[in-house]
């Protein structure tokens, strides 16, 4: 076999591979893009800052089981650690930032028929911080949730860039902020 022949084969073969998971995980989902404005509430109140999130792909019901498991078994910690061994679904940028992945994004079509996009990640840690070893360390995931009505006026949201999980008297997982959570508004989808 020459070389030709032989990356002719593997060509033809990696391209049929990709059709069969294309095939088997069904209708392939589009990129899309969100951008939104993140106000700032209370402590951040008068600053705003652009945001743009990619969807590449949403997570399964596994992937939220993994999740589960994962705070049950070590709380917000276990939590952070598992979601950032997950594969990326997507990523998301504010100003000033490169960004970071997006590594467990949920959709859920409403009553209502409006959508609502549901993400967590494990939010980058600065040097800084991590030398200083502050309180914030404790807050180690990035949350949010946008619900898309149609028209991007009633569209909204909510960010929470530090943000942990946690129990509370009642047995009740609750989101604990570092901060107050931000607005997120003029919410538009771009396919």
């Amino acid at each position: 076999m020459t070389f030709k022949q032989f990356l002719l084969i593997t060509t033809c073969a990696a391209a049929l591979l990709t059709m069969l998971v294309s095939v088997s995980n069904g209708q392939e989902r589009r990129r899309e893009y969100i951008t939104a404005i993140a106000q700032g509430t209370s402590q951040q109140l008068g600053t705003i800052v652009n945001v743009t999130i990619i969807i590449n792909d949403v997570s399964t019901a596994e992937d939220q089981k993994v999740l589960i498991d994962a705070f049950r078994a070590g709380r917000s910690r276990g939590l952070a650690n598992a979601v950032d061994k997950m594969s990326s679904k997507g990523r998301i940028s504010l100003t000033g930032t490169v960004g970071y992945d997006l590594n467990y994004i949920r959709e859920f079509i409403m009553p209502d028929g409006s959508r609502k996009i549901r993400f967590v990640t494990d939010r980058p840690i600065s040097f800084r911080e991590a030398w200083s070893s502050t309180r914030s360390m404790d807050y180690a995931l990035s949350l949010g949730e946008i619900i898309i009505r149609g028209d991007r006026d009633s569209n909204s949201g909510t960010l929470m860039p530090a943000a942990k999980f946690r129990l509370d008297k009642e047995n009740e997982i609750t989101i604990e902020a570092y901060r107050d959570p931000w607005k997120l508004v003029n919410i538009k989808v771009h396919d």
